[in-house]
């Protein structure tokens, strides 16, 4: 038979990158997207694809039992991948703006991987990957509320790791850098939302720096990699007979993993503030 895999945020980017690549290898995909109408596409393509947003419970619930119903009951991997940013400095992000973005980010990222984790027990394997970022260990300007919810995904993904080292369970982390995907654009409606950025004391900084990132089409970023590059450690963490606990995928996450290493915080920060 074959494995199976459960893949959320799979409209565009990295999960549908991952979810297209893992069906040609032969895994049965279950890829999630958090619209309806994004799960009906790729139905049409083939895919069996519940619909999980996770802000909402019982889509998650849901979607978990679809998938049970359709395995009878196992899942051999849980790729945890759909997340959003809501750009601002932090001194003008709205607490509810920071609630919103942890329900989208962790709390329901959380609660879905408590849901599989009983059926992985019984099967006897399983693995959970968390699809992290260089932002969950290394912090950069604008990104506090993105910051945040990684930063606290690799505590608890570290956490549940050295838990479950009694099972036979892998608990493993993807630290992607700069991706080409469309996180960019899905946060404007975010930004837009919560952030009174014309009324800001930084309201040139927002003119000058962020809104440009936001709005206008600068190409692609330093050393930028395509989705491939993750789904080829998604892989390794898959496939490998002793997956690492947690995989870089980029150049600028080496190289903040590195900094991060051997810099005081104060050289770290003032490295970051250039970038």
């Amino acid at each position: 038979m074959a494995k199976s895999i459960l893949i959320t945020g799979c409209s565009s980017g990295i999960g549908y990158d991952a979810a297209v690549t893992l069906r040609e290898k032969g895994w049965r995909v279950f890829a999630s997207c958090k619209q309806e109408k994004d799960c009906e596409r790729l139905r049409d393509e083939g895919f069996e694809s519940p619909r999980i947003d996770y802000t909402d419970e019982t889509s998650i619930e849901a979607a978990i039992n679809e998938v049970f119903d359709a395995t009878g009951g196992t899942l051999d991997a849980l790729f945890n991948n759909g997340a959003h940013a809501t750009p601002g400095f932090v001194e003008d992000l709205p607490t509810d703006a920071l609630r919103a973005n942890f329900e989208a980010n962790f709390f329901g990222l959380h609660h879905l991987t408590r849901l599989v984790i009983p059926a992985m027990r019984a099967q006897g394997h399983g693995r959970i990957i968390q699809c992290s970022s260089v932002l969950g260990f290394a912090a950069l300007r604008f990104r506090g509320s993105y910051n945040s919810t990684k930063f606290a995904l690799e505590g608890l993904t570290d956490t549940l790791r050295l838990e479950m080292r009694d099972t036979p369970l892998d608990i493993i982390l993807i630290e992607p850098g700069p991706i080409t995907t469309k996180i960019r654009q899905n946060s404007i409606p975010h930004f837009e939302k919560w952030v009174d950025h014309e009324n800001s004391v930084r309201k040139d900084q927002y003119k000058f720096i962020m809104k440009n990132r936001l709005y206008k089409d600068t190409g692609k970023d330093a050393f930028e990699l395509p989705p491939s590059a993750v789904t080829n450690k998604l892989i390794h963490a898959l496939e490998s007979k002793r997956p690492r606990p947690r995989y870089y995928v980029t150049t600028p996450t080496y190289l903040m993993g590195f900094l991060k290493r051997i810099l005081p915080t104060r050289g770290l920060d003032w490295f970051a503030a250039k970038n």
